[in-house]
């Protein structure tokens, strides 16, 4: 077990702020990042039984159905919370760190980064995590590597009605033109991709035919502002599946990707 230094204010949030698994399974934008996630991974994931390395696995919510699935799932995080919740899910679990797994070399059919890119500020972190990925990766190994997108957040606070007032368009200003929320107010630190970056980072670290999706496309600011607004759930209403519809159709057009809340970029390890 390795667990390089985490900043304070990212273990402060998930230990005490944020409940993952509530919030990709009670909110109506949660529940289609997760349907979205699930369905892309399907295109692509080997066969079960593959071994799969859960990296940032978080509460294990991907954890879950992948066992499920029928999948051997790994999952570490360097937050115990997270790990104490994990083991619920069917998977073994470890206290660890993206850029330091104790994985032998090429010993996953799959490696899942869906969640260490966006804490990890600096552009060498992110490689280290992405080298470590391809490390015990099998040769012709699949990626999976989640990263958010430089604009969600000027979509999101345009939703919720509040964009015009000057102390929020300082702080969003402050995030398109840095790619950085420094974990000050709400959310905690984060590094927030294009999806040209992170497709060149993937590349960068040696994977082959990386491609980048939109995970919940263009209209999810209206379905997360709905719940926000109205109190109400929309989990199951025909706004979400307008919204799940619109993810789907916004595939094929790259200039729609920008439009997306999340990212997440899909590579192989060459054979």
């Amino acid at each position: 077990m390795t667990i390089l230094e985490v900043a304070p204010e990212i273990v402060k949030f998930y230990t005490e702020t944020i409940d993952e698994t509530d919030r990709l399974t009670k909110t109506a934008d949660g529940r289609l990042e997760l349907l979205r996630t699930q369905e892309l991974l399907r295109r692509y994931l080997p066969e079960p039984a593959a071994r799969v390395l859960d990296v940032g696995g978080g509460p294990g919510v991907h954890a879950r159905w992948l066992v499920a699935d029928g999948y051997t799932v790994h999952l570490v995080d360097p937050i115990a919370r997270h790990i104490d919740k994990a083991k619920e899910t069917g998977a073994t679990v470890e206290l660890g760190d993206a850029r330091a797994l104790a994985a032998a070399d090429a010993s996953y059919d799959v490696v899942l980064v869906l969640g260490p890119l966006y804490h990890l500020l600096d552009r060498a972190d992110r490689d280290q995590a992405l080298a470590e990925a391809y490390r015990v990766l099998k040769p012709g190994g699949l990626l999976a590597a989640a990263g958010i997108n430089r604009y969600a957040s000027l979509f999101e606070h345009a939703a919720f009605a509040h964009l015009h007032e000057e102390p929020m368009q300082r702080s969003i200003g402050g995030i398109l033109a840095t790619q950085i929320h420094d974990g000050k107010k709400a959310f905690t630190a984060a590094f927030f991709h294009s999806g040209e970056q992170l497709r060149g980072e993937v590349a960068a670290a040696g994977f082959e035919e990386a491609e980048v999706f939109g995970v919940e496309g263009p209209a999810w600011s209206m379905l997360a502002a709905a719940e926000r607004n109205t109190g109400e759930s929309f989990r199951d209403a025909d706004l979400f599946q307008s919204v799940l519809t619109a993810a789907r159709m916004a595939e094929p057009y790259p200039e729609l990707l920008a439009a997306s809340s999340h990212l997440l970029a899909i590579g192989r390890r060459p054979g």
